[in-house]
């Protein structure tokens, strides 16, 4: 995956802390390390401007994470272009604002807690994919004269994820199957496992009430501790 920014110096920290996880350390007490993705590739675009501000005089392009080959691989599969720009991801960033409010510079829609805003970015990107259609992703249909010229398609069709257009209603009432059962972690001792060779066999014709008592068999008669009966 490559991910294209601009010239300002936190987007690849923010970017390295967002596409990471744990690993936990084999043997070894402590917290699990965070480890970047492997296939992670940062690439920065500068553009120089005059001491105003108002005009581009000079654009450079920067590699901070992965070798040029990989970056080059990247944009090939991706059909960005061939050389490194920001313009797909400003066009992203353009339609999340648009879509959701609280994106939006200097607006009166603030969201008071995080997951509103992760909720918020995640139902517009679901729309976006399954939902909304794109020109750039048009097929060109020459055989058959009467239909249309085009077949409209979405980034999911696309990407081969399914075979039509979805509705905003179907989106809504899709259901996810839900993740495997993971039991929690038990914490403390392990709970004392009672030994069936520690048990007491008492033979069934014993008058004293023991129950949940295993089978008696005739070679754990050897076994048996002396027992006093009585019988009148």
């Amino acid at each position: 995956m490559l991910v294209c920014v601009g010239g300002w110096r936190a987007y690849p920290n923010a970017i390295v802390r967002a596409f990471r996880e744990k690993i936990a350390r084999s043997g070894q007490p402590g917290r699990p390390r965070w480890q970047v993705w492997d296939t992670l590739g940062i690439a920065r675009v500068i553009k120089h401007t005059s001491q105003a501000g108002k005009q581009v005089w000079q654009i450079t392009t920067q590699s901070v994470r992965g070798t040029p080959a990989f970056i080059a691989q990247q944009l090939f599969v991706s059909q960005g272009g061939v050389e490194i720009n920001t313009a797909y991801i400003e066009r992203l960033n353009a339609t999340f604002r648009e879509r959701l409010a609280v994106l939006t510079r200097r607006c009166r829609h603030a969201a008071r807690r995080l997951e509103a805003v992760q909720t918020g970015m995640y139902l517009v990107g679901s729309v976006y994919n399954f939902c909304a259609v794109h020109h750039a992703l048009r097929l060109p249909n020459f055989e058959n004269v009467l239909s249309p010229r085009s077949t409209c398609r979405t980034p999911a069709m696309a990407s081969g994820l399914t075979d039509h257009v979805w509705t905003v209603a179907e989106l809504l009432t899709f259901r996810v199957a839900p993740p495997l059962y993971v039991p929690p972690k038990r914490r403390g001792r392990p709970p004392k496992v009672r030994r069936d060779d520690l048990m007491l066999n008492v033979p069934r014709r014993c008058p004293c009430p023991v129950p949940n008592l295993p089978p008696m068999g005739p070679a754990n008669i050897e076994n048996l501790r002396p027992l006093a009966l009585t019988t009148s």
